[in-house]
């Protein structure tokens, strides 16, 4: 089998490539390696590496012959820098998602599995969230993936182009983004920790989040790339553990020092994934558990005082 993973050295990405190639696919991998959050970009040298920002066209379409499968998480895909830059996120995620299926579809690729976001529910919809919800989409990061969905599941119902999107519910674990104000709490928090420094709280810290393990996502992924049932493809399918915790619960749990920031614009208040679509139609369902990820994470040396 071979496939391409846009995106494929960043944080899923790299783990998505690096289980491929162990179960001997060939892969390439499309990564402009532009993400801001990334402490650094991972490469697997099985893998071929192509240096291109997937709104070139015509530079990605020849890499698309003879692949069976396409990944795509090459995005701008931080909520926050998506507010700064609203014109760029759109372009990328957008546009550049349609350059991917249209690459796919004309290339005769069999199907493409695309990483979308749980927060286009927004705020309006109560948890738990369910794949039928109305969106509600508070930011441009949102707009946009959400958009690439609708892109998805057209191109499934007129070209016959085999689509999966995925709405991870803020995945962590080994190779986590660290770097800046805006990335993910989990890595951010422990880099904080191990550094010494306070923990940056935003806001009063009740919002919840769901959790969702690396390794968890990245078998979602590989059920959809393996599955022979049909009605997985033009669908959206949740990635999420079904609880939840408190930004306070993850402070108490490291117990270090911390400081409250400023409340940040455009963001939900709680995340909380309705699973069950997902379990009753790919027989995916979580195996870690995210304290118990987080305690024995904080046994390693580098977290000791």
């Amino acid at each position: 089998m071979k496939a391409i993973v846009t995106g494929g050295n960043g944080f899923i990405g790299s783990h998505i490539v690096d289980r491929l190639i162990q179960k001997s696919w060939e892969v390439i991998v499309i990564d402009d390696n532009s993400a801001e959050c990334n402490d650094k970009f991972y490469y697997n040298n099985k893998a071929k590496n192509y240096k291109i920002n997937i709104c070139d066209y015509d530079l990605i379409y020849p890499l698309f012959e003879g692949v069976d499968v396409v990944f795509h998480l090459a995005a701008e895909s931080r909520i926050q820098p998506a507010i700064l830059n609203p014109c760029y996120t759109t372009k990328v995620n957008v546009v550049g998602t349609c350059n991917i299926l249209q690459a796919a579809r004309e290339s005769d690729v069999d199907r493409v599995i695309y990483s979308s976001t749980s927060s286009g529910y927004g705020r309006k919809n109560k948890p738990p969230l369910r794949e039928d919800m109305l969106k509600d989409c508070l930011n441009p990061y949102s707009v946009a993936k959400c958009a690439g969905e609708d892109l998805c599941s057209m191109y499934t119902s007129l070209f016959g182009l085999k689509t999966v999107s995925f709405r991870y519910f803020n995945v962590y674990g080994e190779r986590q983004p660290t770097r800046g104000q805006y990335a993910p709490v989990v890595g951010l928090f422990l880099k904080q920790y191990a550094e010494g420094k306070p923990m940056t709280i935003v806001g009063d810290g009740t919002q919840r989040r769901d959790f969702t393990n690396i390794y968890d996502a990245v078998e979602a992924n590989i059920l959809a790339a393996e599955t022979g049932n049909q009605s997985v493809f033009g669908q959206v399918f949740n990635v999420g553990t079904g609880t939840n915790f408190s930004i306070l619960d993850i402070v108490n749990k490291i117990d270090g020092e911390c400081e409250n920031i400023a409340p940040r614009i455009g963001e939900s208040k709680v995340t909380l994934a309705d699973n069950s679509k997902i379990k009753n139609i790919l027989g995916w369902k979580p195996k870690i558990e995210f304290m118990n990820w987080l305690q024995e994470e904080l046994k390693k040396e580098k977290y000791k005082k």
